[in-house]
């Protein structure tokens, strides 16, 4: 599943094959995320399921190329 724009927010659902795994991905979301100084919401759910959320928030909680950028490091981790 790729990213899809919806509700003012750039989504993605990520599955793994355990919660280790899922954990790792989640903590290097993090990384990039104090890297870029923009903070998506994570949720880790039912195990090895990972949802990413994320909005430009000084720019009144809409999609801008930050969210995209932040998305695109993302995926190179997936």
């Amino acid at each position: 599943m790729n990213w899809k724009e919806e509700d003012n927010k750039l989504k993605r659902e990520f599955e793994f094959d355990n919660f280790k795994k899922a954990l790792s991905f989640t903590n290097k979301v993090g990384e990039i995320a104090e890297r870029m100084q923009h903070h998506p919401d994570i949720l880790l759910h039912d195990y090895n399921q990972v949802r990413i959320e994320v909005t430009t928030h000084d720019e009144g909680m809409k999609v801008t190329q930050k969210d995209h950028d932040f998305a695109k490091d993302v995926d190179m981790l997936d």
